[in-house]
């Protein structure tokens, strides 16, 4: 056994790796969902397992969940082919194998001592764009992945040291932005030099047996731990449904279901109510569910480290070819707006067990945005970002307003990074009046965003919540749903599908606007401390109107 002293100073090590690998990648990268809203993570995989070893403190979330699978299906493909060689280094993006969608790209490395494979080390990044039919790859209207871009099984980007130029070629021949990609795709590279020189310097001074005896230990603590949290809580079952305005082609709502077991130290997450497998792009695979389900546990059980052991203790039951485990080439395009509402219901079960920690609704969608254009010279773009909301509302407090969903540690990227990359000038940044969801604890506020384009520009965008609102807890409100119009020489126009949809055309001077909703409330409204009130008037987050509506609060009343 390890000194918890050597341990403790072993694991910051481990990390701080890691986190070099995230800044190296951040501040190298082309494209600003990376550079700026940190879409992208890095790990460390057992070697034979690829189950999550170390990750750091900035990476997303969801992406360390699902690399674990990632790494696995690396390990798979050397199994079947062999030839695995220091310096190799795999790329891929296959959703269905341990990736989430096909923009974001996966390169996987091996790690060698002393001419045996040790670990891996892995990083993970959203591209701008890979193909398909809607420029940036949040394509509302696919019925097949074939429509989302391009799909790269694992295959060698490196073999001993030396690139297969054939891969890059492929990957530059089937994007709009191929020289973005590029970039990002060296910037993943580079955080992998780094983090394999740091490596070894951290073998080199403990050893080999010290720091492979170190990971089992984490592993066994972070099990011990979770096991420990699953034990507080009272035996029962929990269950609590969500749904998804549509899956983009046929305007139905869909179910995400849980039926939760706490029995001793275990827990079974079961989803086998959840609907059926959708034609929309709207579906992910099982390694992206149980991917979610490790974010939504990690941000309830916060003590407990993020590696494998945390899941030792959870069984999951999730039905084969529902909307939360299909398969090729089912799309999945907008996978980000069904691992939110699955982390809602599982933040939403537990809270039955344990009120006291009971949080309201988030936003629950991140509004998939892309632009796509050429400029004046004649060369093409294409912007895609994602957008902010409100947090629900807590036992202890108000919820957050304009924040990112919690999927992820990623940033809402500027609007002066998004005007300074494109021919885009944002008209409107602000906060959402009366989006928040009342309560003793109110939501957080969405927000509105008004983009002009100043040239002719394809519009889609891939969003949910236009239908159900986020929801309150215990007495609390529902927040307001999410909306979109843009201009037309008919005047303003909303989606058909609500949240969905693509093949929207500006002119040069035209706009486009999105109000995201807030965050649900917790507890009565008429639990409000009256001076929050008044203060949330005053400073515009709440009407007068709404304040009389939902606080019978008047404005001459004093605090």
């Amino acid at each position: 056994m390890i000194d918890p002293i050597t341990l403790a100073i072993l694991k910051g090590r481990l990390e701080q790796i890691a986190d070099e690998m995230d800044a190296t990648l951040y501040r190298s990268a082309f494209n600003p969902i990376i550079a700026e809203a940190r879409d992208a993570c890095h790990g460390l995989y057992h070697a034979s397992t690829g189950d999550t070893l170390v990750q750091g403190a900035n990476g997303l979330p969801i992406f360390v969940g699902a690399m674990a699978f990632a790494v696995k299906a690396v390990i798979d493909k050397v199994a079947e082919s062999g030839g695995l060689q220091e310096g190799d280094t795999y790329l891929f993006n296959d959703p269905y194998e341990g990736g989430t969608h096909l923009n974001d790209f996966r390169l996987v490395r091996p790690v060698f001592r002393n001419g045996t494979l040790f670990c891996w080390m892995a990083s993970v990044g959203h591209w701008l764009d890979i193909g398909g039919n809607v420029p940036g790859g949040y394509n509302p209207k696919a019925t097949e992945s074939f429509q989302e871009g391009v799909r790269i099984p694992p295959v060698k980007l490196f073999t001993k040291g030396v690139l297969n130029r054939d891969i890059v070629d492929i990957l530059a021949a089937n994007s709009r932005v191929p020289t973005s990609n590029w970039g990002d795709m060296n910037g993943q590279l580079n955080a992998l030099d780094l983090g394999e020189r740091r490596f070894h310097a951290l073998l080199d001074e403990y050893g080999d047996a010290t720091v492979t005896e170190a990971f089992t230990q984490f592993s066994d603590r972070a099990e011990a731990l979770m096991r420990a949290a699953i034990a507080s809580l009272p035996d029962g079952q929990y269950r609590f449904d969500d749904v998804l305005d549509n899956d983009g082609i046929t305007d139905d709502m869909l179910t995400v279901a849980l039926d939760l077991t706490i029995a001793g130290d275990e827990m079974t997450l079961d989803f086998s109510r959840s609907s059926m497998a959708a034609q929309g792009p709207i579906n992910i695979s099982r390694s992206t569910a149980i991917a979610a389900c490790y974010v939504a546990l990690k941000h309830i059980f916060t003590d407990v480290p993020a590696n494998a052991g945390c899941l030792r203790p959870i069984r999951f039951v999730i039905t084969d070819n529902s909307l939360l485990g299909v398969h090729a080439p089912k799309p999945v395009a907008g996978y980000t707006e069904t691992i939110l509402r699955l982390i809602g219901v599982v933040f939403a079960a537990l809270a039955q067990a344990n009120p006291a920690a009971a949080v309201a609704g988030p936003f629950g969608t991140i509004n998939a945005l892309s632009l796509a254009g050429h400029r004046t010279d004649g060369s093409r773009w294409v912007m895609f970002s994602f957008f902010g909301g409100g947090l629900g509302g807590s036992p202890v407090s108000d919820g957050l307003s304009h924040a990112n969903n919690p999927i992820s540690t990623a940033t809402i990227p500027p609007a002066e990074i998004l005007e300074a990359a494109y021919p885009v000038m944002f008209t409107q940044w602000a906060l959402r009046p009366d989006s928040a969801g009342s309560g003793t604890h109110r939501g957080g506020l969405g927000a509105v965003y008004e983009i002009e384009t100043l040239t002719d520009a394809r519009v889609s965008l891939l969003g949910e919540r236009g239908k159900v609102a986020p929801f309150g807890v215990a007495g609390g409100a529902s927040s307001a749903k999410n909306t979109f119009t843009w201009q037309s020489d008919e005047g303003d126009k909303s989606p058909p599908m609500v949240s969905k949809i693509t093949d929207v055309s500006l002119r040069a001077g035209m706009r486009l606007r999105l109000e995201t909703p807030g965050g649900g409330g917790w507890g009565a409204a008429s639990g409000r401390d009256r001076a929050a009130i008044a203060r949330d008037v005053a400073l515009g987050y709440v009407s007068a109107e709404a304040a009389l509506r939902d606080y019978g609060f008047t404005s001459g009343e004093t605090a």
